[in-house]
């Protein structure tokens, strides 16, 4: 099996949610025929329920537990699309993909089907108390599960949670992307090793549909070109959309025998960017719900603050970070492969120019801003300052455009980190 064939099966089983009950229904059935071995091995009796009122309660139970199935789904259904209303449609495939709800899910198809097949067991005066029993226990474990579940649902799809949620995603893909600390030296050597490179290349293009770049396999790429003595380069970024026939591996030198086709099964493409290798792309989930809150249709500023919280909180661990080119070496120190990330200036214009602009209008979004930036200017390494000075002037540029009374003007001007509502014995003069 390909990298790229173990990508998609594990794309699959995370982002897929139907193959998650289908799998319990299963379940359910094997289930039943290892109680019902049991119950006659053990000719369990505690219940001692008779045909017809065992035939009853599994009755009861099935049909009632199918309406509750169907109920949960339901609210699950709607409080998504409510929530991806109100916050950003990329949601909804973060919130199918949590493994709580799938199994929440999945335990309430165990129970209906579980109750349907042991209905079917009771023959005349034939009556598997043992299945009774577990029919009725696992009912009974759904619904105090569903309650938990309607919590859980209602809570997690909260902005605040669904902001740390991603910050956390964001905080795992760019320790992986990024694993260097900085070292105060030089933080772009790439130029230098590219200049050993050999002038003469070929481009390999994209063969496949258009699509998203979602990932790639940094050590089988590095591998095949150690195999063939060549340097690989990548061209497109992850998270770029990349047409048919655009160019996707530059192969230095030119004369290098490798397998193109090869190539194209360590290179993962689809519909939409995922939160796997993008390192950019939970800033862009935060953006966006900042940005849908600050629209004149919602006009939440405080929602607003709350992304920038988490923005604050990612930006400052990516200005902790060795943000070098990405590059892979062989056993012998040699380039093999070479692939584009994102810089320092490249997060920092992402996490601030469109907030800043969309809220213009709203107080609270200048003061917040600039209590971020005056605070990463003070915590991080001296070489992170030019970018945020920059924005500094930038936000300083907005206000005195859009505020006209000095008074305003000046609480605009002044970092809070609530937005508004910070104490004022914080600042200086």
């Amino acid at each position: 099996m390909t990298w790229l064939q173990r990508y998609r099966v594990r794309h699959f089983l995370h982002f897929s949610f139907w193959w998650v009950p289908v799998g319990w229904m299963l379940a359910a059935i094997v289930a039943v025929r290892i109680v019902r071995w049991i119950d006659q091995q053990t000719r369990w009796s505690l219940l001692d329920i008779a045909a017809g009122g065992a035939q009853a309660i599994l009755g009861v139970l099935s049909s009632s537990m199918l309406t509750f199935l169907v109920f949960a789904v339901s609210s699950l259904l709607l409080v998504v699309q409510l929530a991806s209303a109100q916050l950003t449609p990329r949601i909804i495939a973060f919130a199918f993909s949590t493994r709580r709800i799938k199994v929440c899910v999945g335990v309430f198809v165990f129970s209906y089907t579980f109750a349907l097949a042991a209905l079917g067991r009771v023959e005349g005066q034939s009556v598997p108390q043992l299945l009774v029993f577990v029919a009725v226990l696992s009912n009974l474990i759904s619904i105090g599960l569903f309650f938990w579940f309607v919590q859980f649902v209602g809570t997690s799809l909260r902005p605040v949670s669904i902001l740390q949620s991603v910050w956390e995603a964001g905080q795992r893909i760019i320790d992986a992307v990024y694993p260097g600390l900085p070292d105060g030296k030089n933080l772009a050597r790439l130029p230098a090793d590219l200049k050993s490179l050999p002038a003469s290349s070929r481009i390999v293009a994209r063969r496949g549909d258009s699509g998203a770049f979602l990932a790639f396999s940094a050590r089988k790429l590095a591998r095949v070109a150690e195999e063939a003595d060549c340097v690989i380069e990548l061209i497109p970024q992850v998270g770029d959309f990349v047409s048919r026939a655009d160019p996707l591996f530059r192969i230095y030198p030119e004369q290098s025998t490798i397998d193109d086709a090869a190539l194209h099964q360590m290179v993962a493409f689809g519909s939409e960017r995922t939160l796997e290798q993008d390192s950019t792309f939970a800033f862009r989930i935060m953006i966006d719900i900042a940005s849908r809150a600050l629209s004149p249709a919602i006009n939440d500023p405080t929602t607003a603050v709350l992304a920038l919280d988490q923005i604050h909180r990612l930006l400052r661990h990516v200005g902790q970070k060795q943000l070098e080119p990405g590059r892979v070496f062989d056993a012998r120190g040699k380039l093999r492969l070479v692939y584009p990330t994102p810089q320092w200036e490249d997060f920092v214009v992402l996490a601030v120019s469109e907030i800043r602009l969309f809220g213009a209008g709203s107080i609270q979004i200048p003061r917040r801003l600039r209590a971020m930036l005056e605070h990463l200017i003070q915590v991080l390494p001296d070489e992170r300052a030019p970018a945020l000075r920059q924005e500094l002037v930038l936000l300083h540029s907005g206000v005195e455009r859009d505020y006209a009374d000095a008074e305003v003007r000046r609480r605009a001007e002044t970092g809070d980190r609530q937005g508004i509502g910070g104490s004022f014995l914080r600042r200086p003069d």
